[in-house]
């Protein structure tokens, strides 16, 4: 009687390694779009949540409160500092303008820097700081753009109008770039 000894034969494991190939090369990428896609949506759902945070705070204290850049976590950075860096929401009690943190004024959150690939940019509206006033207004209208590598395909839209409101921009035509309220794709990635 003849013992048989288990195992895989060669052409079985060239057959499997090939398997594993293909099912590699087409999951590697999907995955790291997935990456891509949920890196995005949680760096704008920072943004939005750091300015609604900002709004409900102003009416609920009756008292400004400001998002402005920082890239310290305990001052606004203005000038040579972009939004990636980080940004920080305060309560603005001397309501001054370009917001600065000062003596006294609380820290309501804290919001590190975006990692190196993204951008995010306001408008000259919001070139270094928003503040929204006790009755929910912000003091200016306009949007934020965030980007990876700088490519507009892909990229996030926030926009905050002069009652305060924050809402994404939307793809209505499905290019994957976000659009303005007049349906024209943003044109880039530093507004």
């Amino acid at each position: 009687m003849m013992l048989r000894h288990g195992g895989f034969t060669l052409i079985e494991l060239m057959v499997t390694l090939a398997m594993a190939a293909i099912v590699l090369t087409v999951g590697v990428p999907s995955f790291r779009d997935m990456v891509r896609k949920n890196e995005m949506a949680g760096y704008t759902n920072r943004l939005v949540g750091a300015l609604k945070l900002a709004r409900s705070e102003a009416i609920k204290r009756g008292e400004p409160v400001s998002v402005c850049k920082s890239n310290t976590g305990n001052s606004c950075t203005g000038a040579g500092t972009n939004w990636e860096d980080g940004w920080i929401v305060f309560v603005n009690t001397d309501n001054d303008s370009p917001a600065a943190l000062d003596a006294g004024e609380t820290i309501l959150r804290v919001m590190p820097a975006l990692k190196n690939a993204y951008t995010l940019r306001g408008t000259n509206n919001f070139a270094s700081y928003l503040t929204y006033h006790p009755s929910g207004r912000a003091n200016n209208m306009g949007h934020f753009v965030l980007c990876e590598n700088n490519q507009l395909a892909n990229s996030r839209a926030v926009f905050i109008n002069l009652t305060g409101k924050v809402y994404l921009g939307q793809d209505s035509n499905g290019n994957k770039i976000p659009e303005d309220d007049s349906n024209n794709d943003i044109t880039t990635c530093t507004p």
